[in-house]
Formats: C-alpha cells, structure tokens, sequence
C-alpha cells in the first residue's frame, strides 16, 4: 500500500474480508471503540465489551442531510468500500455527488513506546466531487457522554472549549471525579476526560453541547472538481490516573515525566503528515511480510495486531522501566496475567522485546513479596486497573474472596495483597498454576536472550534466584504434572496433561540457556541434559501409533495441540524428533473442521492463537495458510459480531467466549518463527 493514496487502496479493496467487528479507536482496554459489523451506519458504535459508546457520523452535503456512522433518523449514505490494515481501519461513502472517505487510525508503532502510550487516535476525512460539480460538505461527529462513564445510571456532566498554541479543543466529564473507582472485567471507565481537537487553522468548530449527546466535532470541505478536500481531528482520553501499581498511582507512561493531555494532543496535531506516512510504510510492510505465508494468513495478522496492543496499558515503574499491562478482557479482568501475557508475546518480540521485559516485570516483583512464599511463580498481580497482588485461586475461607470476587460487574476492588505478610493465608495452593506459569516465565526469559540479548543481559542476571527456584520445581512435578491447573482448563480441568509436560520441559531447557548466557556452561549442559532425557520419557509414556495422546493415562484415540514444542524449534534446542512434528502436523490435518482444528478430543472449539502455534510447527509454509484460512472463514461467517474471539466452535462459528484479548498476538507465531531461523 506504500505510495497509494486512501482512495486507490480503497478503490483496490472491494473484496475485503468482512471483519465481526471493526477496530476505530484503539488506545487501551477502557478507550477502545469498535463497530459491531462491516457498515458502519447499520449500528451504533461499541466498547469491545460491548456497551455502546455511540458516535454519530453525519454529512451535510449542499445543504441536506446524511447519515454515514451511527443510527439516527437521517438517510444513510451508500458505503461502498472498506479496508482494514494494521494500523488504519477505512471506509468509502457516496451520496449527493461526493465521494466521501474515512480512515480511523490509531499510531500503534512498537518500536516508539510515546505513540504507544499516548491516548490520541486520528479520524481524516476526505472527499471528492463524483458529477463533476463543486459542493460544500459539513462532516459533524457527536461523541456521546457515555463515554465518560460506565453503565445506565447518567452522572452530571461537565465540558467546555479552549484554544491552545497548535489546536483548538473541546472537551467533556463527569462533575466528580474519582479515579480509579473500581475494578473488573466487563466495564468501561467512570472517570477521566474526552478530548476532541483539530488543527488551530482547520475549518473545524469544536464544542460541549450539554443538551445534545456530549461532544461534537464539525469540518467544512469545499470540494472542487479539480482535486479531493483534505481535513482530520484527533479524539482523545486523559484517565488521569492509569494504573495502581502496587502502592502508587500511575499515569500512562506518556505522562511519566509529567506532560499534559494538552501537551500530547498538540504533538499528535503537529507530527499527523509523519505519523501517517510512517504507518503507511509499517502497514504496507507488515502486510507483504505476511503474504509470504498467504492472503488469509496476511488478514488474521492485520485483525489482531490493534486489538492486541490495545489490550495493555504502558506505564513506567517508580524507576522508569516500562511496565506493559495486559488486562485479561472477558476472562476474570485479571491484569498482568502470566498465561495471557505467554500467547500474546510472538508480536512483541518479533517488534520491541522491551515490551515483554515490562509484561514480565510486574510478576517478578509481586513474586519477591512476603504475601507470595510459594517456590514457583504467580498467576497474575490484580485485577485492572489494579496491580495490589494476585486475586487467582484466592483463599475460600477468606470472606472478601468471595464478596469482591463475584463482584466484576460492581467493580468492587480487592484489598492489597501485595501489603500482607508471609503467613497471611491468602491463597490456595493446590489451585494454583505452578507448572504452566513457570514455564511460561522460564521460556520468555530465554527468548528474551536468544531474540534480544543486548537487551537482557541485566534483566536475566538479577532475576536467575527467582528462575533458579522455579525450574526445581519444574523437576520436581514437570514430567508428570498430576492434577496441576493450567491455561487449558476453561474446558474442563485435565489432570496428567501432556502438553503441559512439554512446557514444563521447555521451561528446563530454557534455564539452561538462561545459564549458558550467564557464564555457567558446566550448568548449562546439565540442565539441557535433564530436558532432552524429560522429554524423551514424555515422547515415549505419550506415544499412540502416530500422534501424542491428551493425557499420559487417558484413552489412545484422544489427542490434543501441542503448542507448547513450537519452542524447540525457536530455540533450536531439538529436544523432540523431526518426526514428532510431522506426524502430529499430519494428525491435526486430518482433525479440521471448517473452521479449524479443536483444542483437543474432548470438544469441537478451539483457540485461534494456540492453532498458529501449531501451524508454525508444520514442515511448510503452505500449512501455515491452510490453517490461517479457516480461522479467517470463522471471521468470515460467524454470527458474533464482536472483536477477534480466540476461543469459537470449528462446526459453527459460534463464539465461546474470550473477546478483544491480548493473546492474539500469537498469531504472530510464524513471522516470529521465520525471523528467528532465518
């Protein structure tokens, strides 16, 4: 798309695949806005929780009215094209003798951690006359109040107008303010303020109407036949307060060093012609580096790359490092959780490693609290926005767990775990997830110092006596992991489960890199050799004719995906045969139903971002888009119409649950294993 204008890529995209949901603005887990379908004047725009977060899109085109975003009275106009790209969503309109196109664009560039974190995302209209006669056309957007609060109950409401050096403003709040009010899963932000903001020389008129929907935002075009009539604005979100970090309230790293809202819309305004070339280069490279695997594959990266990020929050700690939260979107709301975090990294490391350092340090540091005394690594570090200490797998006898923790949609927030002293009982042992979330944390760290190892060589050094600990207990209870939890039991608990095994035996050969980098080859080779002898005991207890069983004591006909060996080949480390790979490769093939192959033999759904695990296992790459293919016909034909859901039926299409999440960074999987190999 490098060198096209909006129009040829538009005018190039007819075909486009048909997204359930379509990203718009895309900052973070509480300012992210979504259009429920492909047109977007057949409903109104939502939260990707789904609570409706309505934009209403008009154009007064020589003076009569027309509808292009959002339900309302006015006559729609027609939209007649649509194309999504990594970065940009846009559509094309006609009506009245112009052709009117719009591109929503949030700047999400990895490797600039301020575009990241700055809560601005740019909406750019053009239009051009299609009979051959001059017109005018007043665009008006109305953002409505709700996006300021959460739920039905309207609180008073307070805004204004203002103009500053580069922009002019207009702007919209609750009356009281109170940050960080609450915490959960399926609710959006009551606190905060929206911003609306256009050039200081734009024809723009920004206002607060306090008897209308809230915030309106209205641009003249004078659209001649010689040429197209070019303007944008910019909406953004001030949360004030982002995250409780154990102990402190912190802004979006932004903010870190104390800028002001103001201070980065002006920027956004100022750097829009860069910012926008840039993401054309970055969108246009992204989509020709996936085409190498197939068309299908190309869209699956495109529709998860925005949602991915924007399910974190970047803050800076107390001493500057970065800090990526992710928030576990229609799971439990859970923030920084390990086997989120796990799935989620093949897009972070194949574009700024950084961020998995700042996924990782948050349970490295609640790891080091009294409160944790368990020789193996922790779940998650609170519920978002609140990072106060673990709330998975919380003490029954404990009354709060069960008051606050069935309170998700009351936003009730746990006390501070992360305060309380060795001893205090908070969590059930037996319920944890130890294997799974130390071979998750074992396995980033050594990818970390194969993928980046300029970056890690501190960050490895200063955590191995927390590393040291948790692969004894990989040792210990890894080949056989009995009745351990992990990140597959949302269908159902699995007791002796062989894919967890392999993750335990990665998290062993990973320490052994970890000590390789260290300096202690003698320790190195040893704990390699564990690995290799681990595995070939689980190969061979897990050996049914040509595939590897579910479970070490279940039947010989069930089976399960393996995604967890995908390291094996990252690392280079061959722990498994190249048979291993080839016959379950062949075993999942066979196993495909329309919409992609299950999770395992127990039902027919599946996880989207475990499947292109699996798919970069496969010997070729055409495999990687035969498997990309289906995940694309279930985005094609499911009835769902809500962001990328990873968790879906093969048979039906029918969404299970899981919407918005970070884990769909995995489908990064193969671009991360073919720059790793290369």
């Amino acid at each position: 798309m490098e060198g096209m204008s909006l129009m040829q890529q538009l005018a190039n995209k007819q075909g486009a695949a048909l997204f359930p949901a379509v990203p718009l603005i895309t900052c973070d887990p509480y300012f992210s806005l979504w259009s429920p379908g492909p047109i977007l004047y057949e409903n109104d725009s939502k939260h990707w929780a789904g609570e409706t977060k309505k934009v209403l899109g008009t154009a007064v085109i020589d003076k009569k009215e027309y509808r292009f975003m959002g339900l309302g009275r006015q006559p729609a106009m027609e939209q007649t094209g649509s194309e999504i790209s990594a970065t940009a969503s846009r559509y094309m309109f006609e009506k009245g003798g112009i052709r009117l196109y719009i591109q929503f664009r949030t700047p999400l560039l990895l490797e600039d951690l301020e575009l990241v974190s700055r809560p601005c995302s740019y909406i750019d209209l053009s239009a051009e006359s299609t009979d051959g006669k001059d017109h005018h056309v007043q665009i008006v957007f109305q953002f409505d109040r709700a996006f300021c609060y959460d739920g039905n109950i309207h609180p008073e409401m307070g805004g204004g107008e203002l103009c500053g050096k580069a922009a002019r403003y207009a702007w919209m709040g609750r009356k009281k303010q109170m940050p960080l009010n609450h915490s959960g899963d399926g609710i959006t932000i009551d606190w905060g303020y929206l911003y609306l903001a256009a050039p200081k020389g734009a024809a723009a008129s920004l206002s607060y109407e306090p008897e209308g929907m809230g915030l309106c935002a209205s641009l003249e075009l004078d659209v001649k036949t010689d040429g197209a009539a070019k303007t944008y604005f910019v909406a953004a979100y001030d949360d004030i307060a982002s995250i409780f970090y154990f102990g402190k309230i912190m802004p979006g790293y932004w903010a870190r060093n104390g800028k002001t809202i103001y201070t980065a819309i002006e920027e956004a305004i100022l750097q829009h012609d860069e910012l926008m070339d840039r993401c054309d280069r970055f969108d246009g490279e992204l989509a020709k580096r996936a085409s190498a695997f197939g068309p299908a594959y190309q869209t699956l990266c495109i529709a998860a790359y925005r949602q991915s990020i924007a399910a974190h929050k970047l803050i800076a700690d107390e001493d500057g490092n970065v800090i990526f939260l992710s928030k576990e979107n229609f799971s439990n709301g859970c923030i920084g959780t390990v086997d989120v975090t796990y799935p989620s990294t093949p897009l972070y490391f194949l574009y700024n490693p950084e961020l998995v350092r700042g996924m990782m340090r948050p349970i490295l540091k609640f790891a080091r609290m009294p409160v944790w005394e368990y020789d193996f690594a922790p779940h998650d570090v609170g519920r978002y926005p609140y990072a106060s200490g673990q709330v998975y797998s919380l003490n029954p006898h404990q009354p709060v767990a069960k008051t606050v923790g069935t309170g998700e949609k009351n936003g009730y927030v746990f006390p501070m775990y992360y305060q309380m002293p060795a001893g205090a009982d908070v969590y059930l042992p037996d319920h944890q997830m130890p294997v799974e979330e130390c071979g998750n944390m074992l396995t980033l760290a050594a990818a970390l110092v194969r993928i980046d190892p300029e970056g890690e060589k501190g960050f490895a050094k200063e955590n191995m006596d927390l590393y040291g600990k948790w692969v004894k207990y990989l040792l210990e209870y890894g080949a056989d992991p009995g009745e351990q939890l992990c990140t597959d039991d949302f269908a159902g608990h699995l007791a002796h489960n062989i894919n967890l095994a392999l993750k335990a035996v990665m998290g062993i050969a990973s320490y052994a890199i970890l000590l390789e980098t260290a300096g202690d080859q003698a320790g190195a080779e040893e704990y390699m050799r564990k690995s290799r002898d681990m595995a070939a005991d689980i190969l061979q207890r897990a050996a049914s004719g040509n595939h590897t069983r579910l479970t070490f004591d279940g039947p010989d006909e069930g089976w399960s995906l393996k995604y967890n060996a995908v390291w094996d080949l990252l690392f280079d480390t061959k722990l498994m045969p190249e048979e291993f790979y080839s016959n379950e490769i062949a075993w999942y093939k066979k196993r495909q139903n329309r919409y992609g192959v299950p999770l395992d033999s127990r039902n027919t759904y599946t996880k989207s971002d475990w499947m292109m695990w699996c798919a970069a296992m496969a010997p070729e790459k055409k495999d990687v888009e035969m498997f990309a293919s289906s995940i694309l016909r279930f985005l094609e034909e499911t009835g769902d119409h809500n962001p990328f859901p990873d968790w879906y039926d093969t048979v039906n299409a029918k969404q299970i649950g899981f919407q918005n999440r970070t884990v769909q960074g995995g489908i990064f999987m193969p671009l991360l294993q073919e720059q790793v190999l290369r």
